[in-house]
């Protein structure tokens, strides 16, 4: 897809959400599915002891099941919570859904009363949410900033989980702007770096 005659970010954003919901049901699944194969293949996946996830909902990626392996595989599974007064996440791990509770635009985000903070630097490899992106790493977030904050002090590997659909020509990028080195998607792996 191109953007080239697009002007404002949202009007992106709402493209983009429009696009993905119309992916039906089955192909939706098949294509998570594929996904999750692609990132348990991988070599960053089996490496990773410390992995930083968001709970997905419709139209994302699915992560429910990857958090659920993560577990399966001994994995310390963290995820984010989002503090909207200072824009800032805050990792914290993950061992059972119970901890979960709705809140921050109906996110479903760790509890912090049943939870445990666990720093940036501890996280090896962080899943990064987008509803676009380039072939470059470059992503189109929701539009909280919270990843872009994020990821100018984080070292560690990151990584998008997108489906075709979301893998555009161009961008509009600004200096903030922090790729992801890698995307896989039902097609394959795209290495960004």
């Amino acid at each position: 897809m191109v953007w080239r005659d697009i002007v404002s970010k949202k009007e992106l954003r709402n493209l983009q959400l429009q696009s993905l919901k119309l992916i039906d049901h089955i192909a939706f699944q098949q294509k998570c599915f594929r996904i999750e194969q692609l990132l348990f293949e991988s070599p960053e996946w089996k490496k990773c002891k410390t992995v930083a996830v968001t709970i997905s909902k419709p139209p994302e990626v699915n992560t429910w099941n990857i958090i659920k392996r993560g577990w399966e595989e001994g994995k310390t599974v963290v995820a984010p919570k989002c503090f909207p007064k200072n824009r800032e996440l805050v990792f914290f791990e993950l061992h059972d859904f119970h901890q979960l509770e709705q809140s921050y635009f109906d996110l479903y985000e760790p509890d912090p009363d049943k939870s445990t903070v666990l720093h940036n630097d501890a996280i090896e490899l962080m899943i990064v949410p987008g509803l676009a992106y380039t072939d470059k790493g470059y992503r189109l977030g929701f539009g909280g900033g919270f990843y872009d904050r994020l990821l100018s002090s984080y070292s560690g590997l990151t990584m998008s989980l997108a489906f075709a659909e979301q893998m555009v020509d161009t961008l509009p990028i600004e200096s903030f702007d922090i790729p992801v080195g890698m995307i896989l998607t039902e097609k394959g792996r795209i290495d960004c770096d």
